[in-house]
């Protein structure tokens, strides 16, 4: 057993790494197996020496990031504990960035992993950009944010939000209403951070003008869409036709960022993913970027997380494929007998 001692200029960035009821000095302790005390301007950091090292990067990491007024809560905390682990504490600083764009709340939208600033970098930088990665990793969010942040600040004229319609099949005949009535639902994630970004009254008002467009894939087909930001989300469902169809509406002066999750595919199994067959296509091509968000870029309840590790180990002892099954006998011979 050792202690550590460190000092601290401002006992408010104190506060701020150990949160609401000391909440995260707790979540510390527990994870890195170490006892924290604070005394004065001095921190007291107790255990064995290799945990000890670790929590001290740990602490001074989040203590960095408070003076850059960043909010400290539990999903920071571990995101930062997983980067000391792996041996990535110089990274830390990355994660106080700019802000994305402001809600009609007021809350700055920023990228909380560094695999999310790697995507909103490439999609500042880039006319097409892909992003691919589990549920939870903000693919979607901080595409529509930074839509809204381009429209706001005049570089496109519209925001055009689609996505295919495959999990409905033959069920839409079925839903009450009219087409967009019946797709409706299914773009029901776009329209719920639209409404974040935007407030509903503000919406309403783009819409109307039509600087704003929800809409499914098909109503893209013959269009030519300039000055447009242009967010395909649920990718992996596109077919390789539809892909095609769709990236060759980009007009002069737009962009085009294309989310999707490789590992939920709704399409029938004689369908090739449009998605899949863009990475292996476009890999290389000139202002295009591929980033692949993974489970530490889960920035949703940590249960999220530790599912979508649970699975990828699961598919791993699988052999990296769908459980095998049983090959049957082949059939017996017929008699040859009426």
């Amino acid at each position: 057993m050792i202690e550590q001692t460190m000092n601290v200029d401002r006992m408010e960035h104190i506060i701020s790494v150990f949160g609401s009821f000391d909440e995260n000095l707790h979540l510390i302790e527990s994870e890195m197996n170490v006892r924290i005390s604070d005394r004065d301007s001095e921190l007291k950091i107790a255990g064995e020496a290799e945990n000890v090292m670790l929590a001290q990067h740990v602490v001074e990491g989040l203590l960095a990031l408070a003076a850059k007024g960043e909010t400290i809560d539990g999903q920071s905390v571990r995101y930062v504990m997983g980067l000391v682990r792996s041996g990535q504490q110089d990274k830390i600083g990355d994660l106080a960035r700019d802000v994305v764009c402001i809600t009609s709340k007021g809350k700055p939208v920023k990228a909380k992993t560094i695999g999310q600033k790697r995507y909103i970098d490439a999609i500042q930088k880039n006319t097409v950009t892909l992003g691919i990665g589990p549920a939870g990793t903000g693919k979607t969010y901080l595409a529509v944010a930074a839509a809204v942040a381009a429209f706001r600040a005049k570089q496109v004229n519209r925001i055009i939000l689609t996505r295919p319609a495959v999990e409905a099949g033959e069920r839409l005949g079925f839903l009450p209403g009219d087409l967009q009535s019946k797709v409706d639902p299914y773009l029901r994630p776009l329209y719920d951070a639209l409404f974040d970004m935007l407030g509903s009254e503000s919406y309403q008002k783009y819409v109307e003008r039509g600087n704003i467009e929800v809409a499914p894939l098909a109503y893209m087909r013959g269009r030519t869409l300039d000055d447009s930001f242009i967010i395909l989300d649920e990718a992996q469902n596109t077919s390789r036709e539809q892909m095609k169809m769709f990236l060759t509406r980009l007009g002069f002066g737009s962009k085009i960022v294309i989310t999707g999750d490789v590992t939920q595919i709704d399409l029938p199994a004689d369908k090739t993913s449009g998605l899949k067959e863009a990475m292996r296509v476009l890999d290389g091509v000139e202002d295009v970027a591929i980033c692949r968000l993974t489970g530490a870029d889960v920035v949703r309840h940590v249960l999220v997380q530790r599912i979508i590790e649970a699975y990828d180990k699961f598919e791993k002892r699988q052999g990296d494929g769908p459980e095998k099954r049983p090959v049957p006998p082949p059939p017996k011979p017929k008699s040859g007998r009426k």
